[in-house]
């Protein structure tokens, strides 16, 4: 494994990432890649709807950023779908383009007939589903899984087998299943799919030891967020030998999303120490891109491209937040194309007012100061927030005339 380096100009992380022991504990694969969904599984964000061409350019920006799979959709869905998706690949871009199908000959011949290099087949796995939603037995799911694999394969696309819901799925299920697929019809890749993102870490990395001890081919991991795992699950699953990891831009999807393309990027780089080739300087353009074209809104201090993550308002360090951001960040905001921004308001403290005042090359006296850092936290409390620059520039007004 290459030295990790914990600390450059551009992060300052925990050295205790680079524990010997602990990096030792991991089984990582010999390259790791990400799988992007967010023109499938973010499109399956409820009111969220992507024409052509705003898939065709959000294609085009995840290819840009080096992003090494795309999921370009599901051709059963509408003939609006197949169109992207044929439209996607004359672009010849150099990701990989996928298509997802469920375990029918239809929808396998329809993505071939769309170009995709390759399909997801889904199937579902898990208890609940089997039970409940489709009265299925395991029986009946090897019968469609071995058909559909061996349908693919002929058609010469790469198959990734996806039995979601894996995560709530019986041990005994899970054995059986893969190992009559293993027997008949071997795909190139296996899906551990936490669907409804209700397993532990730990799970995750039982699971992805178990299905390795099944069939060892490359595995992929694909999260939602539900219980706020998304991201620990599937470094997980990499430090465990999964190859690929599954992602949506912004962490859209389904109820609380998927794990986030930009988020595992940055954490497979920053905290992991492994270079998978993708431009993390592309990371905030695509993100902008994904919110403005689905018309779904960020929260502010989302992770990596959110408005406001290197923003601070406390004054305590505020003058460190420009002269050193790696001791208030662990990232510097311009590794992220982004700037450290101080505001004012209730919680500023005098470094805040002295730093505020040298950025308008403003002079006051100590007293003055004391005085106005008072007018600044009082309105604050008044308009529940932070202070615009014109309102702090009217309250300097008081005391330089």
């Amino acid at each position: 494994m290459n030295k990790y380096a914990w600390r450059t100009d551009n992060w300052w992380v925990s050295p205790f990432n680079s524990r010997e022991e602990y990096r030792n504990s991991w089984k990582l694969p010999k390259s790791i890649k990400i799988h992007d969904a967010t023109l499938r599984d973010g499109e399956q964000t409820p009111g969220v709807v992507l024409k052509k061409e705003e898939k065709v350019r959000i294609a085009e920006k995840l290819s840009e950023a080096g992003i090494h799979r795309i999921e370009a959709g599901m051709p059963a869905v509408s003939e609006e779908d197949r169109k992207a998706i044929a439209e996607i690949i004359k672009l010849n871009l150099p990701s990989t383009i996928f298509g997802f199908v469920r375990a029918k000959e239809e929808d396998i011949i329809m993505a071939k007939e769309c170009g995709v290099d390759g399909v997801i087949i889904e199937v579902p796995i898990g208890k609940p589903k089997l039970d409940y939603q489709f009265n299925w037995s395991v029986d009946r799911v090897v019968e469609s899984s071995v058909f559909a694999i061996k349908k693919a394969k002929e058609l010469g696309l790469y198959t990734v087998y996806f039995p979601y819901d894996t995560t709530r799925a019986d041990e005994d299920d899970i054995t059986k299943l893969l190992s009559q697929i293993k027997e008949n019809s071997l795909p190139d890749s296996v899906g551990v799919v936490d669907t409804m993102g209700c397993a532990l870490p730990g799970a995750t990395q039982y699971l992805i030891k178990l299905i390795k001890s099944i069939m060892n081919i490359p595995l992929e991991i694909h999260t939602h967020n539900d219980f706020g795992l998304a991201l620990a699950n599937s470094i997980t699953a990499v430090m465990s030998g999964a190859e690929v990891v599954h992602g949506c831009v912004n962490g859209i999807g389904e109820r609380t999303g998927n794990c986030s393309t930009e988020e595992v990027a940055v954490a497979l780089q920053i905290l992991m120490g492994i270079d998978i080739g993708v431009d993390i300087s592309k990371l905030q353009e695509l993100s902008d891109l994904v919110r403005e074209t689905t018309g779904f809104e960020i929260v502010k201090n989302k992770p990596i491209v959110g408005q406001e993550i290197f923003t601070r308002e406390s004054g305590i360090g505020a003058d460190a937040l420009f002269k050193m951001p790696l001791s208030m960040f662990a990232l510097n905001p311009e590794f992220l194309n982004k700037k450290a921004k101080l505001v004012l308001g209730k919680k500023s403290g005098m470094m805040s007012i002295n730093v505020k005042l040298q950025e308008y090359k403003i002079e006051l006296d100590e007293e003055q100061k004391k005085k106005l850092l008072l007018d600044v936290k009082q309105k604050g409390v008044e308009k529940k927030g932070n202070l615009t620059e014109d309102e702090f520039l009217t309250l300097v007004k008081k005391y330089k005339q």
